[in-house]
């Protein structure tokens, strides 16, 4: 899930536990309005997302170069120049990432032998001259298909355009006598303080048709020209601009296949309506303890006592009262533990019996006198360890279901401060 709609979830959650807490603490503050969900705008577009590690590829090929450069200082209205073409074999390798279904890049190496036509006035039958030739490109690829008829993973074709920029470096260029071919084009001697190499910045561009073949290969046909400066070929006169013209074929290999996470803002909407359909679940049974705990004030104070009449003169008439087999202190009944432990702070001599009970109806009497004891016991606990009050201010009874206080059976699962 898009970290967006996670914030989104995660507000509305500590808002229900924050309402929760609160109506809790006061139940009588308790706000009936339901919760809305903050809205906000959907176009109902899937985002695609891809880790790091994923969607790397190696490619390699092999193909066929064609250099357009100048043909020499022959004169061709003479018919000394020559216009052959001259391909020769070039091969591939190149590694990349797709870090979206819609762009990649990749670092590709292209390299082998180049031949052109080179005729001089001079000697007009020289024929072409020859050179080694590698170029090192950073290309940004484009995928056309799944940016303009939607991503899929699965589409057997596609068409890549891309553009580049890179280094090239050309080396031993000589004619097919071994002369130099810079020397050749000047004067025909072979000088041997010429150069024969050229470092260059090329631009690159173009096209590659990509045929999936299974979930980790794919065969690519390539188109490419590559631009440069005039002096690519160590002759600088004529067009301003030579170019390499390469076609190439191959297979890409996909680590881990070409895959992409993907999410949409309105598939969260469902999620965000029942986040807000459960807080105000919770909202209702909040009410709905609300009213249970009216119920409970409306028969304060009381019963009157039929047996403990230190009931009547316990110091503000404070009760802990536990559900059915639990000496667990509700947090409902905490409260009543806290305004003892004020009134005990509040008045430093007095001290206070804990009497612990069970209802006559449930359990064996030997069972309700241990459950009574351990009521009891906690209560006296939570007084000394989380309100401080001193122990030997407390003393400890329990009568079990022996003894029931109150004539309403359910009232008598409770704990009794009284005034010693």
């Amino acid at each position: 899930m898009k970290a967006k709609n996670l914030y989104y979830l995660s507000v509305l959650a500590v808002a229900g536990s924050f309402m929760a807490g609160s109506a809790t603490a006061n139940a009588q503050e308790v706000v009936e309005e339901s919760v809305s969900v903050t809205e906000f705008n959907c176009d109902n577009t899937t985002h695609y997302y891809s880790n790091w590690r994923n969607n790397w590829f190696i490619q390699l090929g092999a193909g066929i170069n064609q250099p357009f450069v100048e043909r020499g200082v022959g004169d061709k209205d003479s018919g000394k120049a020559v216009n052959h073409k001259r391909m020769t074999t070039v091969y591939n390798f190149g590694f990349g990432r797709w870090f979206s279904p819609y762009l990649g890049f990749r670092i590709n190496a292209i390299g082998g032998a180049l031949h052109w036509d080179n005729p001089t006035n001079e000697q007009p039958d020289n024929g072409w001259t020859k050179a080694k030739h590698v170029n090192l490109n950073a290309e940004l690829m484009w995928d056309m298909f799944n940016s303009i008829g939607g991503v899929n993973e699965n589409r057997v074709f596609s068409i890549i355009p891309f553009v580049g920029l890179g280094g090239d470096y050309t080396w031993r260029i000589h004619d097919r006598n071994g002369n130099f071919a810079a020397a050749t084009n000047i004067n025909g001697k072979g000088d041997k303080g010429l150069k024969d190499e050229s470092w260059t910045l090329p631009v690159t561009a173009g096209l590659q048709f990509r045929f999936r073949l299974c979930k980790y290969v794919d065969f690519f046909a390539e188109a490419r020209s590559t631009f440069y400066g005039d002096n690519w070929n160590l002759c600088s006169y004529g067009d301003p601009i030579e170019a390499n013209v390469q076609c190439i074929g191959g297979f890409n290999i996909n680590f881990g296949g070409r895959q992409f996470g993907k999410f949409n803002d309105c598939d969260y909407m469902t999620q965000l309506a029942a986040a807000n359909n459960q807080i105000n679940d919770l909202r209702g049974q909040l009410l709905a303890a609300d009213a249970a705990i009216n119920n409970l004030n409306s028969q304060l104070p009381c019963p009157e006592a039929t047996v403990q009449k230190d009931c009547v003169n316990a110091p503000l008439m404070t009760t802990v009262r536990f559900t059915i087999d639990s000496d667990e202190i509700m947090p409902t009944e905490e409260v009543n533990i806290y305004n003892m432990a004020e009134w005990m702070k509040a008045n430093p001599k007095e001290k206070v019996t804990i009497v612990g009970y069970a209802d006559r109806d449930t359990g064996t009497s030997e069972y309700n006198m241990a459950l009574s004891q351990r009521r009891a016991e906690a209560v006296c606990n939570a007084l000394v360890n989380t309100y401080g009050i001193s122990r030997d201010r407390l003393t400890v009874k329990y009568d079990g279901s022996d003894v029931q206080p109150y004539s309403t059976n359910d009232w008598n699962r409770i704990v009794i401060f009284t005034q010693k």
